[in-house]
């Protein structure tokens, strides 16, 4: 018996963060990314106060960049 399976093809660009590269999962994409389901930032690449507030579907955030700002969540660095 042959089984063929019913998933269909993600395309690279799609699967993977518009920013950084890193895979992200479909339901990533679906519940965090944008209209057309792409994730523009990923957890890998930033934090969870920023993703809940859209910046995974590529909106501008209050929440400070942690590739930016001091400290992962914008405060003072750990030392």
């Amino acid at each position: 018996m042959v089984r063929v399976s019913t998933t269909p093809w993600t395309p690279v660009e799609r699967s993977t963060c518009l920013h950084c590269g890193a895979h992200v999962t479909e339901q990533f994409r679906r519940v965090f990314g944008d209209d057309l389901d792409r994730a523009h930032r990923c957890g890998e690449c930033d934090s969870y106060a920023r993703l809940s507030r859209g910046s995974a579907a590529g909106l501008e955030v209050d929440v400070p960049d942690p590739e930016t700002a001091n400290g992962r969540q914008g405060g003072e660095p750990d030392v």
